[in-house]
């Protein structure tokens, strides 16, 4: 993994500005701590930091190669899993090859096919392709979004890069946010709308789409998205199916020439990943790494709820001893958890999950000391089915997104002035019904499949959107490459046309999943009711938050003042607080909240972010 930076402008030269691409391309050190690279011209400069995973010695960037008077450089964040295809195919077609990298094959990809070489490629990445001669680039970003890719036009002037932070130090891009950013941030946030960079004329390439710039303009193209057709496989062979989609994506994804591990929970998702690379990794006389997270006391204070049924201790031994695998249990506590808030807003940029997003933070920062690569359960709630939301008939039935059950707790914190100017209901409602209207539609579906499908898709463009930005961020903020083979576009889309009675076979949540891995995990694993993302139970955790809330209201400097109504967050401050019922997801509860407000000032101050 890695970070890309690009300015180009098709009109006037901009070579003696190499100082700013140099400033933009150091932000993202993180991402990239093994290399650095820059090519430059009159009308293009573009950076590369690197996390050497393939190739180390071979796949240096930007990666320049000459076709005739054509010259083409490639940027790239990602991995490709269908390297060896491709090098294949590509060789067959008379191309060359002098290493062993995917982004020597990404990039004699796009010198054959052009744009449509996004169509050919599997994996998560985030690219950008300069045509010297033609004073073109071609931004492609992958088809769920997995890696991160941020652009802005100003003028003749097309900037890019791999994180807000490194667009922000261009000299003409400011942090200005209207009322647009802001209702994103209070009214939908942590989620954010597909292409929306919050900050005034910011945008980011949208998951599945490309954007082509030459000197006639700027092109935006979608290259892939669901296809709905009726699902013709038997259930025999639809379980059968889905086993080798799943095996398939993850052995892919254990390809790398640095230390791999597996997130184990001891839930399904992870487990099935950890048994396919514990029985890759015995295969070469090797044991696999395993590591899950926890919190000092929480099992003093855990109380199970519908959302978190259940806690992981137990399952991940479990997992662990029937794999062989050597397992590392990171324990958290209160007070790193409630200090990351600041580490986690700085890695995301933007207000994110609260202590969702910094217990992750540290628990990467520790995974990284012994391990560059892992690969992550995410993804398979949303195209398997796993959510409440998906088995709740009120939810599936409330008119808007269900993961956002109510926006009085955020909104009734704001000053009248704010709440006017964003109409948080109304901005809500707006862009969940843009999603419905692009849902892929089957003609004649039955109304109860239909609405399934609009549920569906609603969780894959934003819930899904909203896990896989956190995952990228926590992560790459410690040079820590994390792969989710769940979110394999072969897989997302068989998935999507199987009927809900087949994903729910058993009547239980990803019952279709767990079908089809029977025999691989033992059935206390493969049946275990579905449990999320462990976060802390421990009261002190409401206290700290608290706290730091009061500090924030209590200092006349603090941003946050010029947004909400002091008074209305200090008597919230004072109820008891509801650790069972979320605000957003299944996880952001009533100390949430308040960390949301920390991570929200966090940014306004260190951003230096200007409200009009």
């Amino acid at each position: 993994m890695c970070g890309i930076t690009g300015w180009i402008n098709t009109a006037d030269p901009i070579s003696r500005y190499r100082d700013v691409i140099e400033k933009m391309t150091e932000e993202l050190l993180p991402r990239g701590p093994d290399d650095l690279g820059y090519w430059c011209s009159d009308h293009a400069l573009l950076g590369h930091r690197r996390l050497a995973v393939v190739d180390p010695a071979g796949g240096g960037q930007p990666m320049v190669r000459h076709r005739g008077n054509q010259t083409f450089v490639l940027v790239y964040n990602g991995e490709l899993y269908n390297t060896t295809e491709l090098r294949s195919e590509l060789r067959s077609l008379g191309h060359e090859f002098i290493s062993s990298s995917d982004t020597e094959v990404l990039l004699e990809a796009y010198i054959e096919w052009g744009p449509d070489c996004a169509q050919r490629i599997n994996g998560i990445y985030a690219f950008g392709v300069w045509n010297d001669r033609e004073k073109s680039l071609f931004l492609c970003r992958d088809r769920f979004g997995v890696k991160p890719l941020f652009y802005a036009q100003r003028g003749n002037s097309l900037i890019f890069a791999s994180e807000l932070k490194a667009l922000l130090k261009h000299p003409q891009i400011e942090p200005i946010v209207n009322s647009e950013g802001l209702a994103e941030i209070f009214a939908l946030g942590p989620s954010r709308t597909p292409g929306n960079g919050i900050y005034r004329d910011v945008y980011e390439v949208k998951p599945g789409f490309t954007l082509f710039i030459d000197p006639s303009g700027i092109y935006q193209r979608r290259y892939w998205n669901f296809e709905s057709m009726p699902h013709a496989d038997s259930p025999e062979k639809t379980l059968e199916t889905v086993r080798e989609l799943v095996l398939d994506s993850i052995e892919r994804q254990l390809t790398a020439d640095v230390p791999v591990c597996t997130f184990l929970s001891g839930g399904l998702d992870s487990s099935i990943i950890t048994a396919v690379a514990a029985r890759h990794f015995q295969a070469k006389n090797q044991v696999l790494n395993t590591y899950s997270v926890d919190y000092v006391d929480n099992e003093l204070y855990f109380k199970p709820s519908r959302f978190q049924p259940n806690s992981d201790a137990h399952w991940v031994k479990i997992v662990s001893e029937q794999f062989g695998t050597n397992h590392h249990s990171v324990k958290l506590d209160t007070p790193e958890l409630a200090q990351a808030l600041v580490s986690a807003t700085e890695a995301r940029d933007l207000p994110g999950m609260a202590d969702v997003d910094s217990s992750l933070w540290l628990f990467c920062r520790e995974i990284r000391k012994q391990a560059t690569v892992g690969l992550s359960g995410e993804c398979a709630d949303e195209i398997f089915g796993g959510y409440p939301w998906f088995h709740n008939e009120s939810m599936q039935t409330s008119n808007s997104f269900p993961w956002i059950p109510s926006i009085k707790e955020r909104t009734g914190m704001l000053k009248r002035e704010v709440l006017d100017a964003i109409r948080p209901e109304e901005y809500v409602r707006k862009r969940y019904n843009e999603t419905l209207a692009e849902t892929p539609r089957l003609p004649g579906e039955i109304p109860s499949e239909a609405r399934r499908r609009e549920i569906f898709y609603l969780n894959i463009r934003w819930f899904m959107s909203t896990l896989l930005d956190r995952k990228d961020r926590m992560s790459m903020a410690h040079g820590l490459e994390v792969r989710v083979p769940y979110c394999d576009h072969r897989l997302a889309q068989y998935v999507w046309n199987i009927p809900w009675e087949l994903k729910n076979m058993g009547g239980m949540e990803k019952g279709l999943l767990r079908k089809a891995m029977e025999g691989l995990l033992p059935d206390e694993i493969l049946y275990r009711k579905k449990s999320p993302y462990p976060k802390t139970h421990n009261p002190s955790y409401e206290k700290a938050v608290l706290s730091m809330t009061r500090e924030i209201l209590n200092d006349r400097s603090s941003p946050l003042l010029q947004l909400v109504d002091r008074d209305a967050v200090l008597s919230l401050a004072q109820k008891k607080s509801d650790y069972g019922k979320p605000w957003f997801g299944q996880l952001m509860a009533g100390p949430q909240l308040f960390a949301y407000l920390i991570q929200v000032n966090t940014w306004l101050r260190k951003y230096q972010v200007r409200i009009l």
